[in-house]
This record gives structure tokens, C-alpha cells and sequence, in this order.
């Protein structure tokens, strides 16, 4: 947010009202012309006069009267949205309690009456009925403003010196109006040709929001003006057919195409998706010749899903272009629906993330296509609040209401919107009061609910038809120029429908190719391959040294800096690493290549389990030190946040960013995974389908902490078994590690392969301080990732039992074995679930072939964890052989919520696994 600068003397000081003959000429020149002196002193004198009159007198009663009229002027600021002319379906209120004369104390012999009109963006006095006729102008016509609720000073005055001096009715030139009009020939008749001529397909119709299409090239022509390079856009399927033709111009053979259902084969692969859900780029040329890059970002059915999606693509977009500082290069725009926009938490979660260090983009526009209805439920039954927008308010951005019958006030709110966001970086919503024509969608039959609304819409004329009438009555064209126009367009739309029925032609190849640019080369199949990522001694050492090296003057937590030697010799002695710093080597060294890294989540700069200490803070003063920031010369950047108390959002923001930035590490850790649940539609509708839907990759990291230590139900289980059912087509990698080693090149696989897949980690809680769960330094060098890890002390004579295990529970069985001299059974490990490396475990079970029995073993109930998806590979690869389950029974909940029985549990577990 912007800070309220110095407006000279915010009130009369008490060194200044000490010189009398100051006050004294001040006051002498109020008298003869209030205007001649600053507001905060017309406001003293005012109530000085006041004070001073001891009994009733003409001062006092025009002091009195004064401020009643400033109060007037306030009010209709504040209220005057309520009698606006918005609603294009309904005649709006005359007046309203909260604006009558006699709610000021005020009566209609004051109207003649001259007044100051403080800081009203007009004549320093009016007469109060060309005041009242002033405001009534400005908040009660076509647009209604709610800002009054922003308490930065500074950016209300910039709004009303926007506003109120055109009276928020701007004089658009000739010229300007007919691209308008054209622009809602466009819109409206791209309707109506599809609707004739795909009868009963849905396509989510624009019509009864036309305005819409006008309002999208002035938000693309102001940010031109303002210096923007690029707009990623966020809409969901209402309307999105519409733009992607006359916004994103995509060729309207290629949408015809789809209505056909003629698509050649994608050469990417993929089931691909339905046409009001895809995505798009192209560029726009606006009329000051800079060419603007516009992108629609893919969104499913879950509305709202898509809007932190796009503001993590926006700031990997500013950083690509260099723009963190000031966020005006890259711009969001979000389209919502009433109903959603109101309804949706994720609205709310995503406004707040504007504000934060680690995820504001600048400012988001908010276009609200305000269709009153949502489905087939009305406001009443939608929402509590008087307006959709009202969450908005939230994080005090302004609030346009505006009529969607009237375009010109539409571009106005829409160039005046955004250049208020690049002027504050700050968002701002606008509320376009429109209607649906049709039903949700094209054969549904929105009179079996609505009856008396859509008898309204039935006779109400469309919108482009009120504008051709007013043009034609401001003789900015005649009736020719109007038959011409749409003629022009509808041949157009009827010569490529035209050849896509006949010709049917492949159609050409298009801008917006899902792997080109930065994802060049990126669109190998997944193979099982190793990739190189082990690390020479003498990187893993320079960056111990990073982590290790305390600023001088920098007063470090005591505890901290306890186990800062001994990491470091750990590494100059080639010694053991734990999971911890395993994992800030894995960074430090992709750092030093030049590979950037950004982590989130919640508590993730300390750790959940305060295993990271990813930045330090200085015990006498806060400020933080970033180690992994201070590497070497010229090293890439490590990014850290500690995110709101959110999933999906931040979720949700972080694959955003993991769609454009797919040569740096990008990691959302969830506080204990079982929280990932509530960030499900981003992982089921974006992170592992998107590639099948839309060809769009992620290399994404999901750290997921999970293992069962008597810590309840919410703090044991990330539900290990929703990824593997998700798992499909090699779309996701789901790992449950057992060693630091294993994790150092599974994070560095990440960007080392010719693909890139979202990974699902689930990451450890009590093996952060395992004894046991260490690497030799040597691992990190010459090793690489194992999808499976055979047994590290494998039985000397007959094996008697194979298990076979993942995870955290493997140290519970290794320890149960020594406990219990057990030397007979061989214990493998499954490091990594999904795509399933077969042909590793088939080489890895060959010595134990002879084993009497086949055991999984888990710490989950056997309705979750690994069994379902390991029961049918085990039987492929041990067809006669019988396989035991061992675990805990079924159960409705993850987890008992009883130290004692946990423990008991796992004993009983490991004593079946290896003895029973």
C-alpha cells in the first residue's frame, strides 16, 4: 500500500496558534475568500467563529448550515452507490433516507443557498442544489462507488480528482465510440451466429454482458498506455468463447472446429478438455503500436480455482522481466461471477495473499460479470452481504459499480481501475451489473425457476442495440454505418464456418504451443533413466560454508548456532548428514549451478518441526540473514515465505509459478500433510491433470510431512493412497523416503530430466532426528535417486521372509530385527510409489525368490497407505506365492488419538512383520 504522503499542516500546530498575528491574517483572509486558505484551516475558522458567537447569530447558523453541507457531500461519497442507475434490469431508487435534506437538517430554502464545496472536484462554491445536482452526477448515474472505506487519504483524493471533476461521465471522441459499437457487434454477434448454428451445444454465452468485450480491449489499450508488457488473464467458462475469438483471436475456423469436434489428434497427447475450459496466448496490438503478450490461463469447472493460479504465474512472469519492484510490467486480471466471486473462499484467500512479501503481484484487477443469478439461485439465496463484492473490502480496495447497458461508463471504470492499480500496486474490483439471457447454460430453462426475471430479459433490448440508438441520436453514425458494420462481421464469422463444413481443413498451426519458449525441449516421455545429481566434495563444502558462516555483528539464537561447527566438519570430513541438511545442500548446490529455488508454506523459513532454519533472525533486532543467499558470486536466488494460514491459495499460487518458471526448484510444504486436503481441487483439477487436459508441466515439489508417531489423526496421515489413485499416465511422482540421501537427489532429479512432473514427497517428522536416518557425505557425491533400496544387511543364509516396506516405518522394523535377533528375513524398501519401477524390483526380489512368505508391511490402516495400490504388482511378480498384510485394521479415521495405543500398535505391528 501506498503511504499517506505530508499534506502541508494536517492541523493548526500550537507553535503557530501561539503567533497571534499569524492566526490573525489567516483569519482576515478567510473572511473575505475561504478559498484563499488550506482546508484544515477553513475547517478552524469555521468552528472558531462558532465558538467565539455567545449567542445565537447569522455566523453561527452559516457555520452550522456549512457543515451540515459538508456532511451532505460525504454522504453521497459514501451512500450514493445505493440510488445508482446500475442495475440494467431494475429503475433505481429516486432518493434514499440516508441522502434527504432533512437528514442533514437541511431544507429546500437552503437549496439557492451558496456553499464551500471543500475539496469537491468543482467550483469552490455552489449554490447546494447545483451541488446536490454535482454529486448526484458524479456517485448516483450509470457508475456507483464504494471507496470511503480506504483509509489511505491519499488514494480517496486521487479517486475523487478521477472522478469528480468529469463528473465520472468521461467525453469519449467519435472515433472511440464506433470501436465501441463495433466491438459490441462483435460480441453479440459471435452469440448469436454459434447459437444458430450449433443448436442445443453449450458454449456459456456472453450475451446479456457484451460490455464485457469492450471493457477487455480498453483494460489491453490502458496497459499499453501504462507501460505493461503483459496481461495473464483468469475467467471461467461464462463468456470464455467469446474472448478467446475477439480478444485472444483465435481464429474462428479453429472454434468452429471444436463445435464440429473435427480436431486432428494432438501431437502433444493427452484426453484434452472441453472448449470453454482452455487456455491461450497470442499478442494484442493496441492503437499506440506496443505489442502487449495476453494469456488465458487453462481454469476447470471450480470457477474460482484459477484466480491464485494466475497471480503465481504473474510474479514468476515480473521476475522472467525483471519486474519486482514495482509489478506494472505483468498484469493480473481476474473475471469472476457474482454468485462465485461471493461465495468462493478462495476469492477471500487470494486477496489476501496481495499484501504478502512472498506472493503480491502489484494489484489485480477484478472484473465482476455481475449476472444476478448464479445457476438458477438468486442473491437473496447466494450471499448476506447487500453486494457480491463486499469481500473486497477486505483488503480496502475501491469498488466500481457500473451499469453494463452503458459501455462508455463500463471503459471508463476500466481504464480509471487500472491506472489506480498501477498508480498504488494495489487491487480494485469492478462490478459489472449485467444479465444472462440464456439458462446456465444453452438447453437449460431458466423460466422454471426465474419466471419474472427472464419475462425482463426477454423484452430487454441488447446492449448493442441502446448504443447503435444512442450514437445514431448523437449523429456519430447513421443507421448505414450500423447495417454495415455488422454485415462486415457477420460474413466474416460466416466464410470460416463456411469452410470448416466444407473444406474442413487442418487448421494452422497456432501461437500458443504448450512446450516452446523457456519449456523448449521439456516434453520428453518419463523414463526411469538416472540423471547425474551427485555434487563434487568441494561444492557441498563451499556451500556448508555458506551455511555454517555467521555475518559478523549478527547475533545468532544460541541454539541455532550450537550445530553450525559440527555440520560443517560433518562435510570437511566426509561425515554423516542428516535429512535437514541434506535437504539445504540439495539447494545450496542447485543454487551454485545457477538453478533458483523458492519455498513456501507455512512455517517453512523455521520448519514445521524446527529442522530447517532455512534464514536466521538476528536475536537484538529481527533482521534476517538468508545463508543460501550468500553461496558465491553470481549464484542463483533462494527464495523463502512463510505463507499465510492457506492451502489452496498458496497451493494454488506455487503451481502457478511452477508453470513458467520450470528451471527452478519450486516447493509448497504443507505445516503436516494431512492439511494438503484442503487445497484438493488445485491438486485434482490443476497438478495432476493439467498436463492431460491442457499439455501444460509442472515440476512442482508437494512436501507432505507423514508418519505415524501417536500424534492423532490430523497429524499422522497425508493420505498417501489419494496420489497413488491420481497417479496415471506417469502424470505425478509420489515418493515416501527413507534416507537424507534418497531426498538430496530426488529434489535435484527435479531439474536434471527432459520433463518435468509434479512430486509428491511425503516428507519425514520424527526421521528429521533419527539417529539412524542419516547419509554418508559420500551418498551426495556419487550417488543417485532408487525408486527401491534392497536391504542393506541382507540374511547370510536362507530367507525366510521377504517384507517390503516405505518410509519411516522401515527404521521401526530394522530396529525390530535387531531387538529381536531376527536374522532370516530381508527387508526392501519402496522409495518411490509412482510411475512404478518394475523392472527394479523384479532385479531386486531375484536373491529372495526363495522366501516362504511375501509380506507388506505399513503403518497406515489398510484402507490407506500403499496396500491397494502394491496388492496387484506383488501378485504379478509373486503369482503363487501368498501375500500378507501387515498394518493397522481398516479405519474411518487415520489415526488413534492415544499415545499409548499407538505405541502398543507399532509394537504389534513390527513383532507380526518379522516374527508371527
Amino acid at each position: 500500500m501506498v503511504s499517506e504522503p505530508s499534506t502541508g499542516l494536517a492541523r493548526p500546530s500550537l507553535s503557530v496558534l501561539a503567533s497571534a498575528d499569524y492566526v490573525d491574517e489567516l483569519h482576515q483572509l478567510w473572511q473575505r475568500d475561504p478559498s484563499s486558505v488550506s482546508e484544515e484551516w477553513r475547517l478552524f475558522f469555521t468552528g472558531f467563529d462558532l465558538a467565539m458567537c455567545q449567542r445565537p447569530c447569522v455566523a453561527a447558523d452559516r457555520a452550522n448550515d456549512q457543515s451540515r453541507v459538508a456532511s451532505l457531500i460525504f454522504a453521497y461519497r459514501n451512500v450514493g452507490h445505493l440510488i445508482a442507475k446500475v442495475n440494467p434490469l431494475e429503475d433505481a431508487p429516486s432518493t434514499h433516507p440516508s441522502l434527504e435534506l432533512e437528514a442533514f437538517s437541511l431544507t429546500e430554502e437552503h437549496l439557492d443557498q451558496v456553499f464551500d464545496t471543500g475539496h469537491l472536484g468543482g467550483p469552490q462554491r455552489m449554490p447546494l442544489r447545483e451541488i446536490i445536482d454535482f454529486l448526484r452526477d458524479t456517485y448516483c448515474r450509470s457508475i456507483g462507488v464504494e471507496y470511503l472505506h480506504i483509509q489511505n487519504v491519499h488514494m480517496r483524493r486521487w479517486l475523487q480528482q478521477e472522478m469528480e471533476p468529469i463528473r465520472n461521465c468521461p467525453a469519449f471522441p467519435p472515433e472511440r465510440r464506433i470501436a465501441i459499437l463495433k466491438q459490441l457487434i462483435d460480441a453479440e454477434l459471435f452469440e448469436t451466429f454459434t447459437h444458430s448454428r450449433y443448436v442445443g451445444q453449450k458454449r456459456f454465452s456472453l450475451e446479456g454482458a457484451e460490455s464485457l468485450i469492450p471493457a477487455l480491449h480498453q483494460f489491453l489499450e490502458t496497459a499499453a498506455d501504462t507501460g505493461a508488457e503483459e496481461v495473464v488473464l483468469g475467467m471461467a467458462h461464462r463468456g470464455r468463447l467469446n474472448v478467446l475469438a475477439n480478444i485472444l483471436h483465435r481464429p474462428y475456423s479453429m472454434i468452429f472446429h471444436e463445435f464440429e469436434d473435427n480436431l486432428a489428434p494432438d501431437p502433444v497427447g493427452g484426453d484434452g478438455d472441453v472448449k470453454y475450459h482452455r487456455g491461450y496466448s497470442s499478442d494484442y496490438e493496441p492503437s499506440n503500436g506496443r505489442t502487449i503478450h495476453v494469456s488465458l490461463t487453462a481454469n476447470p469447472s471450480h470457477l474460482e480455482a484459477v484466480d491464485p493460479v494466475v497471480e503465481g504465474r504473474v510474479r514468476a512472469k515480473q521476475r522472467y522481466r525483471g519486474d519486482t519492484v514495482h509489478r506494472r510490467k505483468v498484469l493480473p486480471l481476474l473475471i469472476h461471477g457474482d454468485a462465485a466471486f461471493a461465495g468462493q473462499g478462495l476469492v477471500a484467500e487470494t486477496f489476501n495473499l496481495s499484501q504478502l512479501k512472498g506472493y503480491s503481484t502489484g494489484g489485480t484487477v477484478h472484473i465482476v460479470v455481475n449476472n444476478q443469478i448464479g445457476f438458477t439461485t438468486l442473491p437473496g439465496e447466494a450471499r448476506s452481504s447487500r453486494y457480491p463484492t463486499d469481500v473486497a473490502k477486505y483488503v480496502e480496495a475501491p469498488i466500481f459499480h457500473v451499469n453494463g447497458d452503458d459501455p462508455e461508463a463500463v471503459c471508463f471504470v476500466v481504464d480509471l481501475a487500472l491506472r489506480f492499480r498501477q498508480t498504488f500496486n494495489s487491487d480494485v474490483v469492478i462490478d459489472m451489473l449485467c444479465y444472462r439471457k440464456h439458462g446456465h447454460n444453452e438447453s437449460d430453462e431458466p423460466a422454471f425457476t426465474q419466471p419474472l426475471m427472464y419475462q425482463k430479459i426477454e423484452n430487454h433490448p441488447p446492449v448493442r442495440a441502446i448504443y447503435q440508438l444512442r450514437l445514431e441520436h448523437d449523429r456519430v453514425l447513421s443507421i448505414d454505418d450500423s447495417v454495415r458494420l455488422s454485415d462486415e462481421f457477420a460474413d466474416r464469422l460466416y466464410d470460416a464456418f463456411k469452410t470448416v463444413k466444407i473444406a474442413c481443413p487442418l487448421p494452422d498451426a497456432l501461437p500458443d504451443q504448450p512446450f516452446s519458449g523457456v519449456w523448449t525441449g521439456l516434453n520428453q516421455p518419463y523414463v526411469f533413466d538416472p540423471a547425474k545429481t551427485g555434487v563434487p566434495e568441494e561444492v557441498l563444502e563451499e556451500v556448508a560454508r555458506a551455511l555454517t558462516t555467521v555475518p559478523e555483528g549478527f547475533h545468532l539464537n544460541r541454539k541455532v548456532g550450537r550445530r553450525l561447527p559440527e555440520q560443517l566438519e560433518t562435510v570437511k570430513s566426509g561425515g554423516s548428514v542428516d535429512w535437514a541438511f541434506a535437504e539445504l545442500l540439495a539447494f545450496g548446490s542447485l543454487l551454485a549451478e545457477g538453478l533458483p529455488v523458492r519455498l513456501s508454506g507455512q512455517d517453512s523459513i523455521r520448519g514445521t518441526f524446527s529442522q530447517r532454519h532455512a534464514a536466521w533472525f538476528d536475536t537484538k533486532n529481527q533482521e534476517i540473514y538468508i545463508p543460501l543467499n550468500n553461496i558465491r558470486e553470481g549464484q542463483a536466488r533462494f527464495c523463502v515465505y512463510n505463507s499465510m494460514l492457506s492451502e489452496a491459495a498458496v497451493l494454488g499460487f506455487d503451481y502457478g509459478y511452477s508453470l513458467v518458471e520450470p528451471n527452478m526448484l519450486v516447493l509448497w510444504e504443507a505445516q503436516f500433510g494431512d492439511f494438503a486436503n484442503g487445497a484438493q481441487v488445485i491438486i485434482d483439477q490443476f497438478i495432476t491433470a493439467a498436463l492431460d487436459k491442457w499439455q501444460r508441466g509442472s515440476g512442482i515439489v508437494m512436501l507432505l510431512p507423514h508418519g505415524y508417531e501417536g500424534q492423532g489423526p490430523e497429524h499422522s496421515n497425508a493420505y498417501l493412497e489419494r496420489y497413488l489413485t491420481l497417479g496415471a499416465e506417469d502424470n505425478i511422482q509420489v515418493c515416501n523416503l527413507s534416507t537424507p540421501a534418497q531426498y538430496f537427489h530426488v529434489l535435484r532429479r527435479q531439474l536434471k530430466r527432459g520433463f518435468r512432473r509434479p512430486l509428491v514427497i511425503m516428507a519425514p517428522k520424527s526421521m528429521l532426528r533419527h539417529k539412524r536416518a542419516v547419509s554418508p557425505l559420500s551418498d551426495l557425491v556419487s550417488g543417485r535417486f532408487s525408486e527401491m533400496l534392497d536391504d542393506v544387511t541382507p540374511p547370510q543364509g536362507a530367507t525366510r521372509r521377504l517384507v517390503l516396506c516405505s518410509g519411516k516405518v522401515y527404521y521401526d522394523l530394522l530396529e525390530g530385527r535387531e531387538e529381536h535377533g531376527v536374522n532370516d528375513v530381508a527387508i526392501l524398501r519402496v522409495e518411490q510409489f509412482y510411475p512404478f519401477n518394475d523392472a527394479l524390483l523384479r532385479k531386486l526380489v531375484t536373491p529372495y525368490k526363495g522366501a516362504e512368505q511375501v509380506v507388506w508391511v505399513q503403518e497406515e490402516t489398510k484402507n490407506r497407505g500403499g496396500w491397494s495400490f502394491m496388492l496387484p504388482q506383488l501378485l504379478e511378480l509373486f503369482p503363487y506365492r501368498k501375500l500378507r498384510y501387515v498394518g493397522r485394521e481398516p479405519s474411518a479415521s487415520p489415526a488413534t488419538g492415544s499415545a499409548r495405543v499407538h505405541r502398543e500398535q507399532q509394537a504389534r505391528l513390527v513383532a507380526e512383520a518379522l516374527i508371527d
